[in-house]
């Protein structure tokens, strides 16, 4: 089945067309410099202050404070990872916990809005899938993802049975 591109070309952005990956923008910029400062600054505690508490302090103290470091940069590096993935086929969402590949025909709509911090995909099944790549803290940047993501679903997600229900949740 042959989609027109009229309404995926509509939904384009200035940073790579409609297609273009959704990554929520300032929770990765918070996630990458924690992650960094989380390793600095557990690996200089390691370091410095066991020597600094009359060496009570271990070789095993040492690597679980420093563990500990790591754990929470490997969560923030998670974090920072979260995104979006459109293909013609459908979407590949990322979240922190969960990824899932969703076709275009299982979404029946999109929510942003209300105390929601990130858009919320409504599923054939009747489920919701939340999509963290797209944060209100993102502010005018978020509302285009969302809108470029629901130009998607509209212009993808049409392609139902014949006598099935719309994108849109409207009739066909």
């Amino acid at each position: 089945m042959a989609v027109p591109d009229e309404g995926v070309a509509a939904a384009s952005d200035v940073t790579g067309g409609a297609l273009a990956v959704f990554r929520p923008r300032r929770a990765r910029v918070v996630a990458l410099w924690c992650g960094w400062l989380s390793l600095a600054l557990f690996g200089a505690i390691a370091v410095i202050i066991p020597a600094q508490v009359d060496n009570r302090w271990g070789a095993g103290d040492r690597l679980m404070l420093f563990g500990f470091g790591v754990a929470i940069a490997a969560l923030a590096w998670r974090y920072a990872t979260i995104r979006a993935v459109p293909s013609r086929q459908g979407l590949v969402v990322r979240n922190l916990v969960t990824s899932r590949t969703l076709e275009w025909s299982e979404v029946v709509g999109i929510q942003f809005g209300g105390g929601e911090p990130w858009v919320s995909l409504d599923l054939e099944e009747g489920d919701t899938l939340a999509v963290m790549a797209i944060q209100k803290a993102d502010g005018a940047t978020a509302e285009r993802e969302a809108s470029r993501l629901a130009a998607l679903v509209q212009a993808f997600g049409e392609a139902r049975e014949p006598d099935g229900p719309r994108a849109g949740g409207g009739p066909s």
